[in-house]
């Protein structure tokens, strides 16, 4: 014999399994590690630093 589905239960799981793929895959696309994110604020930080180094006053 086959066992009983209960239909809410398998939309709402498909829903869930649609919801984390989508997520997953944002985070791939736009997720940046902690590492990254200091990594290029230290490049910013170092950029303005040089920038305000090398300004002339008028």
């Amino acid at each position: 014999m086959t066992s009983v589905i209960i239909l809410r239960q398998a939309r709402k799981d498909r829903d869930r399994a649609e919801k984390r793929a989508k997520a997953d895959a944002n985070a791939t696309k736009f997720g940046r590690t902690k590492v990254q994110k200091a990594k290029e604020k230290s490049d910013a930080d170092r950029a303005a630093k040089h920038l305000d180094g090398v300004k002339r006053d008028d």
